[in-house]
């Protein structure tokens, strides 16, 4: 990894009027260039995070550093950072101009320099001729752009971003999604992006932290953590999915609903007792004799791109199933999946552990592919 632009080192924060623990030992690192998103529901530290790096709040314990140095008690306005807020902070009685370049005017910049800066800045968001318009006038996708050409006209080290698109209708916040997105590769800005949502954030991210209760509970690309969920919660707050009790019966081998199925996972203990998680769009519809699993379906809803079907089985068990094909409730099905659709989560396991775990199991499979590729060559070798 590069220097990293920001990073915090056993940050903690906590609120003295209430002494609420808002962050618990933060430790984190974010490169130059990507698109981060802090994830989590409304209380888990995602915009405290945000507040510290802005400088609009001040740790209770630890340090932060922007470009390798250390900012705990730099000022805001010395901190080479932008945010963008949810309500936009734009000035109503300016113009759109008025607005963009107000951080310039703050400078002193000359007017020459303002308006070319302006001009390209308005460009980029794909603005160019709104100068003169009334901020009043323009619709909420407007006003963001212009929100963020102002955070963009300094051309700073960082822009943080505190859920700016949750005020958008849907069809106007998933065009956000792909401008922002596409704003960013093009600037090569770090953009730190706080949202609840858990679909903005896999669609936009690099690496995304899922935070919880003022703990980072998982981090990683978008695919990583909807695949390889570490717990519980992450399963559930990240994407839809059927979660069962089961036990690892050895690697490769587990048993839940009474059966036993492959399964990809491993490094775990003989007959552990594990969470089986199988997302619903992984589920293949077809008849019950042919199925692994049957199940008799209870309703649908119709969602556009698939049915909603749920279901429950022999043992009382709730399955959510996405399909192309309409069900009908009171039919019994089967329900198909592979090993690959198959995910294993250690009960309580931490991330620190889950990456641990995974590691000494890789290199114990490549040492036991070693010593089968030593035996192979040998064996080659007697023959010749």
């Amino acid at each position: 990894m590069t220097k990293p632009i920001i990073a915090f080192r056993h940050v903690t924060k906590t609120f003295e009027d209430n002494g609420t623990h808002v962050l618990k030992d933060i430790n984190f690192e974010l490169e130059e260039g990507k698109f981060y998103t802090l994830l989590g529901a409304s209380g888990s530290g995602k915009s405290t995070i945000l507040n510290i790096i802005a400088g609009l709040l001040n740790v209770s314990s630890g340090d932060v550093y922007l470009d390798g140095k250390r900012i705990n008690d730099v000022p805001i306005n010395k901190r080479d950072v932008h945010t963008v807020f949810q309500n936009y902070a734009l000035f109503p009685h300016m113009s759109v101009f008025d607005n963009v370049a107000f951080p310039l005017k703050l400078k002193k910049i000359a007017k020459e320099e303002i308006a070319e800066r302006v001009q390209e800045a308005l460009k980029m968001v794909r603005l160019e001729g709104y100068g003169n318009r009334s901020i009043k006038k323009l619709s909420g996708g407007q006003r963001q752009r212009v929100a963020i050409a102002r955070a963009i006209i300094n051309q700073p080290k960082v822009v943080l971003l505190d859920e700016p698109l949750s005020a958008l209708d849907l069809k106007l916040r998933t065009e956000m999604q792909y401008e922002l997105r596409d704003l960013q590769q093009r600037l090569g800005i770090t953009f730190v992006f706080v949202t609840h949502d858990q679909e903005e954030a896999l669609a936009m991210s690099d690496w995304i932290f899922v935070m919880n209760e003022g703990q980072i509970v998982q981090s990683g690309t978008p695919v990583d953590i909807y695949d390889e969920p570490i717990n519980h919660f992450v399963a559930t707050f990240i994407g839809e999915s059927n979660i069962i009790n089961g036990t690892m019966i050895e690697d490769y081998l587990v048993e839940f609903n009474g059966k036993r199925f492959e399964a990809v996972d491993g490094g775990m203990r003989p007959n552990e007792a594990v969470e089986v998680v199988i997302r619903p769009e992984d589920l293949q519809i077809t008849l019950p004799e042919e199925g692994k699993l049957r199940v008799t379906v209870d309703t649908q809803l119709f969602r556009g791109v698939h049915y909603e079907i749920i279901a429950h089985d022999e043992r009382d068990h709730e399955w959510l199933i996405h399909s192309t094909r309409k069900a009908i409730e009171g039919e019994v099905i089967g329900l198909n999946f592979t090993p690959e659709d198959i995910h294993i989560m250690r009960l309580n396991e931490t991330e620190e552990e889950f990456d641990a775990r995974i590691e000494e199991y890789v290199e114990m499979d490549e040492h036991e592919d070693g010593l089968i590729n030593a035996i192979e060559e040998e064996r080659y070798e007697a023959d010749d």
